[in-house]
């Protein structure tokens, strides 16, 4: 688009802004957006913890990092000791050739990673020992779920040639499948589990619920564009966007339609990218990214845009949203900008941001204080104060999403291989 037609959407825009009675609106050099009448609950919410197995034996360790980004709404934040720190040192390391895309789900002494090829290998915690095993499909693009003593999986395709995915149920202790669903559209959406329900879309933007104990559809949602994303839970509602540039929600109940949005551009014909971009819910609010290249904050009742912030490039990473010990309520983000960021939750205005010299394209995640990335042009994973921005630590391997941690390692993600770090003795 050229810099006349730009300027000229921008004019339509604050033109139907103003005549549309949103005067609250407010418009910057940028193109970005910010509407302060938009609530914000200034109170954090704790991260919700996963909800540990029913009666562990007394053997095992009743920590999960069940689902991608940790909780159920997405956040990406781990509470954890301030022990848990750079520098580390390198405890051991599950090496291969096929690509790791997302990072493991944690359940029990267990890690359960999904590689691109479609096979899922549960390897212990303590030693990265491989204890099995499983060919799903022929290529998956999406992180685990555990819950119960089962795992739970999305495949992109089940066959070669084949275009339609599966959702599969495995038992966490030996891979023995207890149930499958072949899907008529591929997936690479992470699956959310919340007690005996199961959700997830697929790539002609159908939303499923089924019930986790045997796979029972309970009901199935249909948008207008392929859902990729994982979906977030908060407040008995899913939230996730879709390849048309709409952001959703539904009822969890019945995948009835709470409400549904485009960006600021798509709402007047204007140009309005792709939801990849798993959402983050807190605060009352939803944060997202989006490839027209901003951050998205979404009133979580209402649809109704708060701000939106431009960073130069695509927005594919998921965001993280903490407010660790001593600072305030922030959004951590990525771009294929080159840049890292941390926003401000309220408002989308830059605390710092960090120059990482290559595209960003995962997801953020905090652990404690630190919040982690990875460089997919420098192969590497780095991690910043999460109230300053400064480099605290960087490990030269790493590609999309970064790491997990129980609270005493952390797990990171290479581009083919896992490593579990400790901190270094002092």
């Amino acid at each position: 688009m050229s810099r006349r037609l730009r300027i000229a959407g921008v004019a339509v825009l604050v033109a139907l802004l103003a005549a549309g009675g949103a005067a609250a609106f407010v418009l910057t050099r940028d193109g970005d957006v910010s509407n302060e009448d938009v609530a914000f609950r200034a109170e954090p919410t704790a991260t919700p913890e996963p909800t540990p197995d029913a009666r562990p034996k007394r053997t095992e360790d009743p920590f999960n990092w069940a689902t991608y980004k940790y909780s159920k709404d997405r956040r990406g934040y781990l509470p954890a000791s301030t022990s848990l720190r750079p520098p580390f040192r390198r405890r051991w390391s599950l090496t291969g050739s096929i690509l790791l895309e997302f990072g493991p789900a944690i359940g029990g002494r267990s890690l359960f990673l999904l590689k691109n090829n479609g096979a899922l290998y549960a390897a212990s915690k303590r030693t990265g020992e491989v204890r099995w095993k499983r060919k799903l499909g022929y290529l998956a693009a999406s992180a685990p779920a555990y819950a119960g003593g089962r795992v739970y999986v999305t495949l992109l395709q089940r066959g070669k040639g084949v275009r339609g995915g599966r959702i599969v149920a495995l038992r966490a202790r030996d891979g023995a499948i207890l149930w499958q669903r072949d899907l008529a559209s591929r997936s690479e959406s992470s699956p959310l589990i919340d007690g005996d329900r199961l959700y997830f879309g697929s790539e002609n933007g159908t939303l499923y619920s089924m019930r986790a104990s045997d796979g029972a559809v309970r009901w199935k949602r249909r948008v207008g564009g392929a859902v990729k994303s994982g979906l977030a839970l908060a407040n008995g509602k899913l939230y996730f966007g879709d390849y048309k540039g709409r952001m959703h929600a539904i009822r969890q109940r019945d995948g009835g339609k709470v409400w549904s949005t485009g960006t600021s551009g798509a709402r007047f014909g204007l140009s309005s990218g792709r939801f990849y971009s798993t959402p983050a819910v807190a605060y009352g609010r939803v944060y997202v990214g989006n490839t027209d290249g901003k951050v998205y904050s979404f009133d979580s009742g209402s649809g109704k845009l708060a701000w939106s912030k431009s960073t130069g490039g695509f927005v594919y990473s998921s965001p993280a949203v903490a407010q660790v010990p001593g600072g305030r309520p922030t959004v951590y983000i990525g771009s294929y900008s080159g840049r890292f960021y941390g926003l401000d939750a309220r408002t989308g205005r830059v605390r710092w941001s960090h120059d990482a010299k290559g595209k960003i394209s995962g997801a953020a995640t905090v652990v404690g204080d630190i919040v982690y990335f990875s460089n997919l042009r420098r192969k590497s994973t780095v991690g910043l104060g999460a109230r300053t921005g400064r480099k605290v630590f960087e490990f030269g391997r790493g590609s999309y999403n970064p790491v997990v941690s129980d609270g005493k390692r952390i797990y990171l993600t290479g581009y083919s291989s896992l490593y579990a770090l400790v901190p270094k003795r002092r």
